[in-house]
């Protein structure tokens, strides 16, 4: 039976999220632990290699320069080899280079380094930050062209939603573990806390990896725990889907990078991943600027917890909601706005606990709930190998804005004394303009986005 029926879908969907959600929630949750752990790295590691915010806030963002290089390109290939093979691949790799972090104190580069002017553990830490992006990049877009082999947009909101919840499940885990981690391993083994953080937050991702390459399959038609009457009608539910999108007009990878609607929506997701990496790479410090004692590292990771929880409960409450209204631009729209908000009160208030960490909180759960229901906008443009050229054009995009938000707080910072006012004020302002724009991007799509 084609399962063109929401209500004769529903089991089978649900088998499927049982089987392949975990797996990729799991992959999420390491991936952004690895990309985010060296906020609380930099709690010891500034002092031992002596660092200033300015160098810190650059190789934290120069992640995102070989993301945004090998996204495209990363996809593209996912769409020709396989999901389980290449992300299995991008899991390995990344692992890997997370756990030579531990080295940067270590590694000499002679006159690599001296020709940039750097010290030799600057020059490894951004070479280091480097090639974590461009071994991590295509993971995400990966996943979300990944899903849409399994699911109709009508049901993609809710599980991106519930994959997304892995940015702040791996905050909420990590958070404290990270704390703990630089407060009592801190000398085991003649090692500092920061060596060991990079080494057993690392070692994880190259584990899932090895799942990945076991567990995943493709497309339904190679799933096991699917009989071949259910593969057949989710095949057949999805195509349905896509012969009935009118709008569908992108079906070549030319076509995505020449389409301005595209663009435009690529950079209002830009501005988003600027206010959401800005934050995420310097909560660490911002909470441990609310008076908490130096050294105290598990304190301020239980502190830090405190704004991924609040994304947790509230993104997937958004997606539910956006799903059951059938509603998109608006709700991405005002996770924009909620953004914004957290941004300004960080600028006013950065030095009360409590109003602090509401802007904090605001900022995540604004950014989650903008990105879950962003998604089916552009998607609903994409058919035949646009779908991977276009998705992985908007998440490159986003990557630079991962590049610009951690720069931008730690060159105010820096020219400043630690203040980041002006930095939070200049983010509002952006994550303000990608509500604008995502409007305007998907202005006369209305109709699309209410099925997906």
């Amino acid at each position: 039976m084609t399962p063109s029926h929401p209500a004769a879908a529903a089991p089978v969907y649900r088998k499927i999220i049982r089987n392949i959600v975990p797996l990729l929630f799991l992959g999420y949750v390491v991936s952004f632990l690895d990309r985010v752990n060296v906020g609380f790295a930099k709690l010891q590691m500034a002092s031992d290699l002596a660092f200033s915010d300015a160098v810190y806030g650059f190789g934290a963002g120069v992640f995102f320069i070989g993301y945004f290089l090998f996204e495209v390109p990363s996809n593209l290939v996912l769409a020709r080899v396989g999901a389980r093979l290449w992300m299995a691949r991008i899991m390995l790799t990344w692992g890997v280079i997370s756990c030579l972090f531990m080295f940067l104190g270590d590694f000499r580069w002679g006159g690599m380094a001296q020709a940039l002017h750097l010290s030799d553990s600057e020059f490894g830490f951004y070479l280091l930050r480097f090639l974590l992006g461009a071994a991590e990049a295509g993971f995400y877009p990966g996943v979300i062209l990944y899903l849409t082999y399994w699911f109709p947009a009508s049901r993609r909101a809710n599980v991106i939603a519930l994959f997304m919840t892995a940015v702040g499940v791996s905050s909420v885990i990590g958070a404290p573990l990270s704390g703990a981690i630089l407060q009592f391993a801190d000398g085991l083994l003649s090692l500092r806390g920061w060596q060991w953080l990079f080494l057993l937050e690392g070692l994880p991702s190259v584990l899932t990896g090895i799942a990945f390459l076991i567990m995943l399959p493709d497309r339904p038609t190679a799933a096991k725990w699917l009989s071949p009457a259910e593969a057949a009608a989710v095949t057949a539910d999805i195509e349905l889907e896509d012969r009935r999108r009118a709008q569908a007009t992108l079906v070549s990878a030319g076509h995505a990078f020449t389409s301005l609607r595209i663009w435009i929506f690529a950079l209002s997701y830009m501005t988003g991943t600027i206010a959401i990496y800005a934050v995420s790479f310097w909560i660490p410090t911002i909470v441990q600027s609310l008076g908490i004692p130096p050294g105290d590292y598990f304190r301020v990771g239980l502190l830090s917890m405190i704004p991924w929880t609040v994304m947790i409960i509230v993104q997937v409450l958004w997606a539910r909601h956006s799903d059951r209204t059938r509603e998109r631009r608006w709700h991405s729209c005002a996770g924009n706005a909620m953004a914004a908000m957290g941004l300004a009160m960080l600028a006013l208030w950065p030095q009360s606990p409590v109003l602090a960490l509401t802007g904090l909180s605001l900022v995540t759960a604004g950014c989650g709930c903008s990105v879950v229901t962003f998604w089916p906008m552009p998607q609903s443009l994409f058919a035949g190998t646009a779908a991977a050229a276009g998705i992985a054009l908007i998440n490159s995009m986003g990557a630079l804005g991962g590049y610009i938000g951690p720069m931008l707080i730690g060159q105010i910072r820096t020219a400043n004394h630690g203040d980041a006012s002006l930095a939070f004020i200049a983010l509002a302002v952006i994550a303000a303009l990608g509500g604008v724009l995502v409007l305007a991007a998907s202005t006369g799509l209305r109709d699309q986005t209410a099925d997906g």
